[in-house]
């Protein structure tokens, strides 16, 4: 599996990439409209911040209850339930509830997208392992590497391009439908994506066996964090990942005026780091790479204390956002040395951990702005996620291949 064309000729490939792609466009307007509607109600920037971010930071609670089910349900069902419930979730907040009615639903949502997430991408390792095996032959971890972090890529690229366009139609649907025409409509996307995975996804087995608990999540959480090389492979993808999503979140108040054209140049940079990675890079460097990445991921922003001009700032944005293929690399390396049963366990903590820490270092960010300036808050948060990368350094180092991947969970 070494092109684009192969995976959409994959069966299943398709409908899962079209079922994501419409839960992520449903995400971002209804982000956006839920944090209009609660910031016009309240003219709180705080409300309307944890409103926007609030799913996100919900999600370290799943990771900590839920994430057990993720290889223990059927992945067809479990996704059109997800899907269904952010439906009938997002109807609601258009209604709207009262304020405390808003931020329980954001919970609730947020326990859930938890639980999806792990049973997305265990699914889509899932998929590209048996076309692979199916292919090729294969008992070993080869073709799965190398299909699935070029199937992750195409996800992430177009997640990317997805969250530019829904942010942008968001906008224009607000100013044309309300916030709250908004919101139905981003319900009406999330149904979409339910009957997609119902209709054109398989129905499989659970991965693994036994009840979900919060006992096994805890469980499983703990040995997937107890062995050292994925400790340090969580860590790498949780925390300067995070930070520098907090850099981001201060485009608007660096640039009110030109905040479009550095999420775009963002994006723009994004893409083309995944699909230099996923295509072009050997499999035999991208171990080296991944620390570079991440360091490449934090630089730029270094310099944003100088306050550059918009243009100037557009192309650091650009460059530092390629850093962010080191997620792939990673993911990779994560596959490698998990079981396949916990596969979809592993892959919901990751997703969980980042999306949690991309809250945390948004509301850091925030604070360090209020404190000092927008630019000045960049330029710190990136020092940090390097002094992090840098101490994590040491354990990202690849092991021999005779230990690369330990079945110790």
């Amino acid at each position: 599996m070494t092109s684009y064309r192969s995976l959409f000729r994959t069966p299943e490939f398709t409908p899962l990439f079209l079922a994501s792609s419409a839960h992520v466009a449903a995400q971002t307007m209804s982000g956006l409209a839920l944090g209009t509607l609660v910031y016009r109600a309240t003219d709180s920037p705080l409300l309307s911040a944890l409103s926007m971010f609030g799913p996100s930071l919900a999600q370290v609670l799943g990771a900590t209850t839920l994430l057990s089910a993720a290889d223990r349900l059927p992945p067809r069902a479990t996704l059109t339930g997800t899907a269904l419930a952010f439906a009938a979730g997002t109807a609601a907040l258009a209604a709207p509830p009262p304020l405390w009615g808003i931020f329980t639903l954001i919970l609730v949502l947020g326990l859930v997208a938890s639980l999806g997430g792990g049973v997305r991408w265990g699914l889509l390792n899932e998929i590209l392992r048996e076309d692979g095996c199916v292919k090729d032959g294969c008992t070993k971890d080869a073709h799965i590497k190398d299909g699935y972090i070029l199937g992750r890529s195409v996800f992430n690229m177009a997640n990317g391009v997805t969250q530019v366009a829904g942010f942008a139609t968001g906008g224009v649907l607000i100013a044309f439908l309300s916030a709250r025409g908004t919101l139905l409509t981003a319900a009406a996307l999330y149904a979409t994506a339910a009957a997609v995975s119902r209709l054109a996804l398989t129905a499989r087995p659970p991965r693994a066996t036994g009840r979900p608990s919060l006992r096994e999540t805890r469980r499983t959480n703990a040995a997937l964090l107890a062995a050292r090389p994925r400790r340090h492979l969580f860590l790498a993808l949780w925390i300067p990942n995070g930070l520098i999503v907090g850099c981001e979140s201060l485009y608007v108040s660096y640039a009110p005026d030109h905040a479009g054209l550095l999420f775009a140049c963002a994006a723009l940079g994004m893409l083309a780091g995944d699909v230099t990675v996923a295509r072009f890079v050997p499999p035999r460097l991208r171990p080296r790479l991944g620390v570079p990445l991440l360091l490449l991921l934090a630089a730029p922003y270094v310099f944003f204390v100088l306050r550059p001009g918009p243009l100037l700032a557009a192309g650091l944005a650009t460059l530092a956002s390629a850093g962010f293929a080191a997620s792939l690399l990673q993911q990779e390396r994560l596959m490698a040395v998990t079981p396949p049963e916990l596969s979809g366990h592993a892959l919901g903590l990751h997703s969980s951990g980042m999306l949690t820490m991309q809250g945390v270092g948004a509301a850091l960010a925030g604070a360090t702005a209020q404190l000092t300036s927008p630019g000045t808050a960049m330029t710190v948060i990136a020092l940090a996620s390097i002094a992090v990368t840098v101490s994590l350094a040491p354990g990202l180092r690849p092991a021999p291949r005779a230990a690369s991947a330990p079945r110790t969970a």
